[in-house]
């Protein structure tokens, strides 16, 4: 059957759209989009269906994708212990002097967890259980103390080591390294952000009297460290090792993995079967869901480059006579939209290889460029449809209602895009580490 690739790609647009909102996986939506798109309208269906296993067998034979399952069995460690818990009470007991520390402490933590953990709705569980309850009994608005915590756990794909990222490298064929590096800096600016928004929409609803310090001893304080530090120097080691020359990505997140598990074990006495066989399922149902979706999106790729959808759309971009900050725009609403409905890996694994090409052809930095989609990635995560991490706050603290978490949130997506309007204009808030510690991107 011959069709027109642009028409033939809306009509793939649309099919996904609709596969995926059944209910089905996105793993395996992507493979019956693919086979079907395929059988039906490549000239030699039943050759290039043959070819599918070995696609998609081939697209997991990497040896970068085995950091993935390691950094999340590294995060399913702390999530699984009072990683968090302790976590937050150490910098609540540092940082209350602050005015609104008990807000700016629950964002620390956050960002710090996010580091060990990768994931958005373990940070959410794990600091809001003990963060949430706690703002409210000080008189935090619940708006506050709900949407400052779900915006906190978006962190966990921004700032590094990231699973995410990895994904996006593995996607595109860039650096991890640089990746890591490049989303250093404007993670640091979002919890900056989120702090100052936090802190001023409190005074604004007239808690004055939380944002008072807290005074603790310095025994207090020290006392709260032990259990901190370790996880704390393993972030540091993992990020040394990597940047260091020390070890590849895949070997720094295995001896990453391992410290933590040790940690968790030494500290926290996890060494009981059952709590160590809850650390292996959660990993392994999480590491083999992201990797089907990765083998999925190889067949996705493969069925759009094979009947020229790709280099149809790219080609009918790059001919449009538009300014190159209107297509940054209509990209990243494409993302937002994109964002709203599919979870972080599959929008990167379907949209990042499209569309790196036409950034690049644009005069946009590639690690710039991934910075700005995983905010927007972050945008998805706290807003409706989806808004995985709204629900996890709502199962947290049901007495909140989801309106209210909701309300609370929506502030925080206008601080991600004032971050992607700063990036725009600075864009070396995303270049510059990356360029000091590596040397400049060869373009």
């Amino acid at each position: 059957m011959e069709l027109d690739p642009l028409t033939l790609g809306v009509l793939v647009a649309l099919a996904t759209i609709l596969v995926l909102f059944s209910g089905i996986s996105v793993a395996m939506g992507l493979i019956v989009v693919s086979v079907g798109f395929i059988w039906v309208f490549d000239w030699n269906g039943w050759f290039s269906v043959t070819l599918l296993p070995e696609i998609l067998f081939g697209k997991l034979n990497n040896f970068a994708l085995l950091s993935i399952p390691m950094f999340i069995l590294m995060g399913a460690a702390v999530a699984s212990s009072r990683a968090g818990s302790d976590l937050y009470e150490a910098l609540e007991r540092w940082l209350t002097r602050v005015p609104g520390g008990l807000v700016v402490s629950n964002l620390g933590a956050c960002a710090i967890f996010s580091a060990l953990s990768g994931s958005s709705p373990a940070t959410c569980a794990a600091i809001g259980k003990m963060g949430i309850p706690e703002m409210r009994k000080r008189g935090y608005p619940d708006t506050v103390a709900a949407g400052s915590i779900a915006a906190g756990g978006t962190l966990g794909i921004l700032i590094p080591p990231s699973v995410t990222m990895i994904v996006y490298g593995i996607a595109t064929e860039t650096s991890i390294g640089r990746l890591f590096l490049a989303g250093a800096l404007p993670g640091l600016m979002l919890v900056g952000l989120f702090m100052a928004w936090s802190i001023y929409d409190t005074w604004r609803n007239g808690a004055t009297e939380v944002l008072t310090p807290t005074v603790y001893s310095w025994a207090e304080k020290f006392s709260a460290l032990p259990r901190v530090v370790p996880f704390i120097a393993i972030i540091l080691g993992v990020l040394f090792a990597l940047y260091g020359g020390v070890a590849t990505p895949s070997e720094t997140a295995a001896v990453g993995a391992l410290l933590v598990i040790v940690v968790a074990v030494v500290v926290y006495r996890m060494w009981q079967a059952q709590a160590l066989w809850v650390v292996l399922r959660d990993c392994t149902k999480e590491s083999v869901m992201i990797l089907l979706i990765i083998g999925a999106s190889g067949l996705f790729s493969y069925m759009l480059s094979s009947l020229f959808i790709t280099q149809s759309i790219a080609e009918w971009i790059t001919q449009l006579d538009v300014n190159r900050w209107v297509l940054m725009l209509a990209i990243n609403v494409f993302l937002l939209i994109a964002g709203f409905f599919l979870p972080p890996v599959a929008v990167i694994l379907m949209a990042a290889p499209i569309l790196l090409p036409i950034v690049a052809a644009a005069g946009f930095d590639p690690y710039w460029f991934a910075v700005v989609l995983t905010i927007n990635m972050e945008i998805g995560l706290i807003s409706p449809p989806v808004g995985l991490n709204l629900y996890v706050i709502n199962g947290i603290a049901p007495d909140i209602k989801l309106q209210t978490i909701l309300k609370g949130s929506l502030p925080y997506v206008g601080c991600m895009v004032v971050a992607i309007l700063l990036l725009c204009v600075f864009p070396g808030i995303a270049t510059w580490l990356p360029d000091l510690v590596m040397g400049p991107a060869i373009k």
